[in-house]
């Protein structure tokens, strides 16, 4: 799986690029408010797994009128961070890789 150049983000972590994007419309669970902005991040420039990032706020785009917040190029450097110390191989091909961002209820 990988997501498209046209509209992702590059960005550097410790040395290595990947590109990351949000998804321009929400998902329905998304719009509704229930299930948070989710990112995906993947190697810059090996074909591999993604990283599904699952912020702790909601999309810009709810339907809900709910609070959002900009996803900023730290936060989602964290998020790689946290990735790949639980385990997430980049450069590897398998499934989405799933990482809880969002504060346990």
């Amino acid at each position: 799986m990988a997501i498209p150049k046209k509209g992702a983000r590059p960005i550097t972590v410790d040395g290595v690029d990947y590109r990351w994007s949000v998804r321009r419309k929400p998902t329905y669970s998304q719009g509704v408010c229930h299930a948070p902005l989710s990112v995906a991040v993947v190697h810059g420039h090996e074909p591999g797994s993604v990283a599904v990032l699952r912020m702790p706020h909601a999309h810009p785009s709810n339907w809900m009128g709910a609070p959002a917040t900009a996803v900023r190029p730290a936060g989602v450097a964290r998020g790689i961070r946290s990735a790949l110390r639980q385990g997430w191989k980049p450069g590897e091909p398998g499934p989405p890789f799933l990482i809880d961002l969002a504060p346990a209820p």
